[in-house]
């Protein structure tokens, strides 16, 4: 289906619901992928539905980065419960599991309202069992180059602070670039064009990792446990925050695929992240391959991309990690027979 395709039906589900009121769900501790697309996306729909109100919103807060950015360009999250009774239709973007919702998954399963899902990341059944429209491009290097195929094919021009927010977005989540294609290229090129400047937007990606952040990731290192799968290095290690980033730390410091998690009571959170060269040998997919079965196996939901996933779930974290080593013992045995 064409991204054209997809606008058609963005509206004909606006049109029919009479949709005055769109709510916006963003990801916990929302990335700058996730607030950029939001807000870009917020601004399609004034296009699409002349005086539709739209509030954008994530559980509990944003990230560090995401907070400098909401700043420079007057963007509104709201991160207490957003207004679930007033909405007359839901989206949900960069976001492929209500899990990533914490609470607010049950009042978004309660409301019984039309759910459009937008995101970048491998679809999720049961995301897909209670959404009206799913959008997944995986090929996209972020939701904001889908938001940004939205705009060109609606032929709507993107404003200046639109074009510099899609253009900050895409760049945190493809590492400045590095992991960015030729279609990511291309879009970057149009928003420059638009008006977006380089050098000012990529600044505001380089806040300083503040003391806690780096503690975390010390503290991951002192932690780990390592172990050799089919000749390559993985590692465990648990955090009580900043998984996600004492997972990327890790990989940094030489690992080839890197699972931390933290415990708090029973209830779980884990992030994965690999290199890339660990995806392109062995084609193991983090999201599909094994956070979609870990988030089965402690009764909660698992996805992501090819090098980088999270899961929520409930049970003890070592059990956990037992578990993720047996799935990968598998898959890198797989790999080794292809």
């Amino acid at each position: 289906m064409s991204n054209g395709e997809f606008i058609r039906k963005i509206k004909a589900i606006i049109e029919e619901k009479g949709a005055k009121f769109a709510l916006l769900l963003c990801h916990q501790n929302a990335d700058p992928d996730a607030v950029c697309s939001s807000y870009a996306l917020s601004k399609l729909l004034n296009h699409l539905k002349a005086g539709i109100n739209v509030e954008v919103a994530s559980p509990e807060s944003v990230s560090k980065i995401s907070k400098v950015l909401l700043e420079r360009f007057s963007m509104r999250v709201v991160n207490d419960k957003p207004s679930f009774d007033e909405a007359d239709i839901i989206f949900m973007v960069d976001t492929n599991t209500v899990k990533q919702l914490g609470e607010w998954g049950e009042y978004l399963k309660e409301a019984h309202l039309p759910l459009i899902v937008i995101d970048h990341h491998a679809p999720h059944p049961e995301t897909e069992k209670i959404a009206s429209l799913c959008i997944y491009n995986e090929n996209a290097s972020s939701t904001c180059e889908i938001i940004y195929s939205f705009f060109k094919e609606a032929n709507i021009k993107p404003s200046s602070d639109v074009a510099n927010v899609l253009f900050l977005g895409a760049a945190f989540d493809t590492k400045h670039f590095a992991l960015a294609d030729a279609s990511t290229f291309k879009m970057i090129a149009e928003l420059i064009d638009l008006g977006v400047n380089v050098k000012e937007a990529i600044s505001l990606l380089t806040a300083q990792m503040d003391v806690s952040e780096r503690m975390a990731r010390l503290k991951a290192c002192r932690r780990m446990k390592l172990m050799r799968i089919g000749g390559w290095i993985i590692v465990f290690s648990h955090v009580s925050s900043f998984q996600a980033s004492a997972a990327r730390a890790l990989i940094d410091v030489g690992a080839d695929l890197a699972i931390v998690g933290s415990q708090r009571k029973n209830e779980l959170s884990i992030s994965m992240r690999s290199s890339r060269e660990f995806y392109e040998k062995t084609r193991i997919h983090l999201g599909k391959d094994i956070a979609n079965p870990l988030g089965e196996y402690l009764n909660g939901m698992g996805g992501g991309h090819s090098a980088s996933a999270g899961v929520n779930g409930t049970g003890d974290l070592e059990m956990a990690f037992k578990y993720a080593a047996k799935i990968l013992r598998e898959k890198i045995r797989q790999s080794l027979n292809q």
